[in-house]
């Protein structure tokens, strides 16, 4: 049998280690000011749908192709059929968009078509840095926007294409042409937009 001494510090030292245990599983007490944490279960949680960032944009685009040119454009593309539903979709689009098709079907080769939409700046600048790096397009900034062109010679028929872009304020003009480039074009529709 132990001598008393050791008995007697071995219950002091298991009653200081319940003690301990026991203020270990204690609540903090309460802060000044009476703020007392109350824990709430938790929910199991639920997908949310993320909703789609909607693009703001300073300019609307306009629901009208001819619209979007002045007298001296349009007297250029007089007797040029507009919008053929042999092309596809055209006009004002669900998603704000506006497809301008110049051109009559039964010519392969002559053809302007022009799609007016809604594009952030990061993504613009991004699509027109990489045609300008790596597809050779001459870009500048006009009329204080970005605008990106290029021609060359259809490898089918003897004529020239090309393609001209012009971003500003979060709206994106894109026209693709084949043999049938107006003089003052773009420069119309800028103006149409964002007068």
């Amino acid at each position: 049998m132990a001598p008393p001494a050791i008995r007697l510090t071995a219950v002091a030292a298991s009653a200081l280690f319940a003690l301990a245990a026991l203020t270990a599983c204690a609540p903090d007490d309460a802060p000044e000011g009476g703020f007392t944490f109350t824990p709430t279960p938790s929910a199991t949680p639920t997908a949310t749908p993320t909703p789609t960032p909607t693009p703001t944009a300073q300019a609307e685009i306009p629901t009208d192709c001819r619209a979007i040119l002045n007298a001296d454009v349009l007297a250029q593309l007089e007797g040029v059929p507009l919008n053929d539903p042999a092309f596809g979709a055209s006009g004002p689009q669900p998603d704000g968009s506006l497809i301008c098709v110049w051109g009559d079907p039964a010519a392969d080769a002559t053809n302007l078509v022009t799609t007016i939409s809604y594009v952030s700046r990061g993504p613009a600048l991004e699509q027109l840095n990489k045609l300008k790096d790596e597809d050779g397009f001459t870009c500048y900034t006009p009329d204080s926007g970005t605008r990106c062109e290029k021609t060359w010679q259809d490898p089918n028929y003897p004529v020239t294409s090309g393609r001209t872009l012009y971003w500003r304020d979060g709206v994106l003009i894109d026209t693709r042409y084949s043999n049938l480039a107006p003089t003052g074009y773009t420069t119309a529709v800028v103006a149409a937009i964002f007068g």
